[in-house]
């Protein structure tokens, strides 16, 4: 590690090389190269994700070798040669062979590493032209990634010295399937994209948080005119007081609960909670040291687990909520009691499972300004118009005076459905009527987004002889933390998918959110299913072996088919996938399995390999709740074709699925297209970029705009519905049989949008609403999958490492694979982390080296086998795909370490501790026995 120089009390100009050219920066000599880089030469590219040397995203060439440019200090690198990401075209052919391998394998999702990937890569490269992928994975081992499960980034790397071949377009009707480059992949990979730290008007303010150290706490302020009177360049503080309007948002409304700061009047409810901001000058706010900040704390006892926040007498922490339950779920079918007393074999486990961080590279960031009595929000986003309505509300304005300029999203997974900068930025610009930005620190983003549910589950599964599963009874308690989130959502969706993919006949699975003085928990990838998967698989692995049935057998026997009724009493009728993605895995699953059994039976050391399987369905789409999307599609005089729509890309592809799907519905080719992203003002709602729903339902509603569109150029030029229309330099060519037309543009009339033509469609899934039983339909479509995972466990240590997974999906149709197998190798290694590493600890892990999430070294070969059961419902058969791998693949690897030890791991993650108390308890207990 670079040490970095004692503080100085004035700047200097320094001389720097940065890209091959001399500049004069003023600077401190200590600030951090990170900082000048971007803050006074403008070159963003270079990411900042930590300021601590953790997650690399910072990564530069340093004479040639990359560095962490957040641990150096500017002062010691003066004449020496910096390489930033928008220096590294004049590292040709390298480079550009280079961005061409990552354009074409799908190497960059979000982008927000993929600068530092690319640097690192390039260093490599330079020293060695061929690498292994072990010398792959060493060199980029100091650069962390959310997205990808970095498998596609290390084959880019690999393949760089393939043929360049230039990408042709796809004609017209044939985008749909193909293994397009994503069409926002060259600003991923040359630097260009914005995310919300990268842009703000010159003459911005700064603003930081005030946030509660403790759990809870009361507090009282001091003098906070005489604070700003002191304090040169502080400009204004701002307290739950100042907020105008209703101070009150949340993203389900009928339980909106959270203020933009906590009232003096009340209490801090958890660790990070928002008291104020202050808002000056950007120097006076980064030399502003928060202990000085004139308030008071009373520490108060806080209610920090599920058990004390439902203890009988416990204080409630939302006056209007008992026993600090903020809703429930059900689902009820059958005699759950009468099927378990008649099963031939019935086993219960109970299961924990831990906070989740998500963990995106990019920390939430983003500037506002006033513009008249409208307030404009540049800031990162999963969720544009909700944020629009929240923020409405708490300044007090029309929904229609707020603007929600998404920027570019450095990874998403959940947390950014919710508020994070918005409320304060706006509420600041719009007193001040000036421009005002912020960018969490890493600690803060930590602190106080939100998280995976911890869940405590208790679930009871009966089967036949034949191993035909009778019934299930599931009960399972979420800690939702001090405000209700997504909680509802979890409690509602858990219950539905309790059963697993399965045939259950009789069933009952009961849930609750409790409120407890934590940091709140939220949506991440899966809302609750991932946890519940867990029990649900290793309960079915455990009565599969008590039957003597093959755990993937007796799953194949189970599955349900097009015509069974869900536990909801739902039929789908056709696009259940599920059979076809378990027989899928037959071959591989015998052969996985005859080789660990081969390698243990003759291996006399401590490591042991187990092959686990689960088997995953989820609901695209919101539960019984309507969840529209609105694309608009314009003909332009030149033309040219407008796709407004608004669903925002956190990196999983939906700025290039939707445009494929508009394209091949409208019969025009795709590089006629010009896409216009999120913005409130210029695209319709495609609702929140959540609940793998984007695909479904925005490519549903793009599917009719372009239908429609093509329908009204029919009318246009009177032409016949099978006739081939071309879209050419100002003009329309329309071909029927061996008759060309030709029809100008330029001088037709323009409609209300500015276009020739507009169609605008809305789709919103046909689903039911649930009644008291959790009977109904509460999805259109289903997606299904299940995975494979193989791994080595160090049975004296308590070490696991996962050797390889294999994992199919049912995606319907696969609008573009390889997108598909980016989000499904992305998907395995969050599942990774949370099944042997991730656990949040509030008020210790609040960074990126205490908080672990998988590196390069921990994910496997992953193989991706996609299987199509259209869907009726979606576009060309498509289903959505962003939650559904993350889902089997922990409950995979903990049945995996199973077979491995024969010991099963019920609070997770496995960490080494856990694995090896657990086989030595198993010890004791055959001791005991004997």
């Amino acid at each position: 590690m670079v040490s970095i120089a004692p503080p100085s009390e004035t700047k200097c100009q320094l001389q720097l090389l940065v890209n091959d050219l001399e500049v004069l920066v003023t600077a401190r000599p200590e600030q951090r190269l990170s900082g000048v880089l971007r803050d006074n030469l403008g070159l963003t590219g270079t990411k900042v994700g930590c300021d601590a040397g953790d997650c690399g995203a910072c990564t530069v060439l340093i004479d040639g070798e990359p560095v962490c440019s957040c641990l150096v200090a500017v002062g010691q690198v003066e004449r020496q040669a910096i390489t930033t990401i928008e220096g590294l075209p004049s590292r040709a052919p390298i480079f550009d062979r280079l961005q061409d391998a990552f354009l074409r394998h799908g190497a960059a999702q979000c982008g927000a590493c993929t600068p530092g990937m690319l640097v690192s890569a390039t260093a490599l490269l330079e020293r060695k032209a061929q690498p292994s992928e072990a010398e792959v994975m060493d060199a980029l081992g100091g650069v962390l990634c959310r997205c990808t499960g970095y498998r596609k980034i290390i084959h880019a790397v690999l393949d760089v010295r393939a043929t360049m071949v230039k990408a042709s377009p796809a004609g017209a009707g044939v985008a749909v399937g193909q293994r397009l480059a994503r069409l926002d992949g060259l600003r991923k990979i040359n630097g260009t994209e914005i995310f919300g730290a990268d842009e703000a008007p010159a003459d911005s303010l700064t603003l930081r948080v005030i946030r509660s150290p403790y759990h809870r706490a009361k507090f009282c302020f001091g003098d906070l005119e005489a604070f700003v009177a002191t304090h040169a360049g502080i400009e204004e503080v701002f307290t739950a007081k100042d907020v105008p309007g209703q101070d009150c948002y949340g993203v389900i409304p009928p339980f909106a609960d959270q203020p933009i700061f906590a009232h003096e009047e009340f209490e801090a409810r958890f660790r990070g909670e928002a008291i104020a901001a202050v808002v000056g000058a950007a120097e006076a706010i980064e030399a502003f040291d928060p202990t000085t900040f004139p308030v008071t704390w009373e520490e108060l006892q806080p209610l920090t687990t599920i058990e004390e926040a439902l203890a009988p007498g416990s204080r409630r922490i939302h006056a209007h909520r008992p026993s600090n339950i903020l809703t429930g779920g059900r689902v009820a079918c059958g005699n759950v009691d009468q099927a378990l007393a008649s099963a031939y074999a019935v086993v219960e486990a109970e299961f924990e499972t831990a906070f989740v961080e998500h963990a995106c590279i990019e920390p939430e960031a983003g500037f506002a300004r006033r513009v008249g009595n409208t307030i404009e929000v540049q800031a990162c986003t999963q969720s544009p118009y909700m944020d629009r309505a929240d923020t409405a509300k708490l300044l007090g304005i029309p929904p229609e005076s707020v603007r929600i300029i998404p920027t570019a999203v450095g990874g998403g997974f959940g947390t950014k459905l919710d508020l994070s900068v918005q409320p304060f930025l706006a509420l600041a610009a719009w007193h001040l009527h000036k421009p005002v930005r912020m960018v969490y620190s890493r600690v803060e983003s930590i602190m106080s987004t939100t998280k995976r549910h911890p869940s405590k589950i208790r679930g009871c599964v009966g089967a036949t002889r034949d191993g035909e599963l009778v019934a299930c009874d599931f009960t399972a308690d979420f800690n939702t933390g001090a405000y209700s989130s997504w909680g509802p959502t979890v409690a509602a969706r858990v219950p539905v998918h309790a059963s697993g993919p399965y045939f259950v006949p009789h069933y009952r699975a009961i849930t609750r959110a409790i409120h407890t003085n934590l940091v709140p928990a939220g949506a991440f990838r899966g809302f609750g299913v991932p946890q519940m998967a867990i029990a649900q698989e290793q309960l079915y692995d455990t009565l599969a072996n008590r039957l003597g049935i093959d755990p993937l057998e007796f799953r194949i026997l189970n599955a349900l088919n097009d015509h069974n009724p869900t536990v909801t009493g739902q039929v789908m009728g056709e696009g259940v996938g599920i059979r076809a993605c378990l027989e899928a895995l037959r071959p591989k699953w015998q052969a996985m399995r005859a080789e660990a059994e081969q390698f243990n039976a003759n291996l006399q050391g401590p490591v042991r390999r187990g092959v686990g399987v689960a088997g995953m369905w989820y609901g695209c789409g919101n539960t019984s709740l309507a969840n529209p999307s609105t694309v608009r599609v314009g003909l332009k005089r030149d033309g040219r074709i407008s796709l407004h729509q608004g669903a925002v890309d956190i990196g999983q592809g939906s700025n290039t699925i939707v445009p494929q799907i508009c394209a091949d519905a409208l019969g025009a080719a795709l590089g006629c297209f010009d896409l216009v992203s999120a913005d409130t003002a210029l695209t319709p709602d495609c609702g929140k970029t959540s609940a793998s729903r984007q695909t479904l339902v925005t490519g549903k509603a793009a599917y009719m705009a372009g239908k429609e569109l093509r329908d009204s150029i029919f009318r246009l030029t009177n032409a016949d519905a099978g006739a081939i229309i071309q879209f050419r330099e100002g003009n329309l060519t329309i071909i029927e049989e061996s008759l060309q037309r030709i029809f100008p543009l330029r001088d037709l009339p323009l409609d209300p949008y500015g276009y020739v033509l507009t169609a605008e469609q809305t789709f919103d899934p046909p689903t039911s609403k649930l009644d008291e039983n959790g009977q109904g339909s509460p999805y259109a479509v289903y997606g299904f999958g299940a995975h494979i995972a193989k791994v080595e466990v160090d049975i004296e240590l308590g070490t696991v490492r996962v050797l390889r997974v294999v994992a199919a999906h049912d995606v319907g149709h696969a609008i573009n694979p390889t997108l598909i197998e980016g989000q499904i190798e992305g998907g395995v290694a969050q599942g990774l982390g949370m099944a042997l590493m991730e656990e949040f600890f509030p008020g210790r892990s609040e960074n990126l080296h205490d908080y672990l999430i998988p590196t390069i070294g921990d994910i496997p070969p992953i193989e991706s086998i996609l299987i199509e059961d259209p869907s009726p419902v979606g576009p060309f058969g498509a289903k959505g795909i962003g939650e559904q791998a993350v889902i089997p693949t922990a409950p995979a690897i903990l049945n995996a370490i199973h077979h491995a030890t024969g010991v099963r791991i019920r609070h997770v993650p496995a960490t080494p501790d856990r694995v090896r108390e657990a086989i030595l308890n198993a010890r004791r207990e055959a001791v005991a026995s004997a």
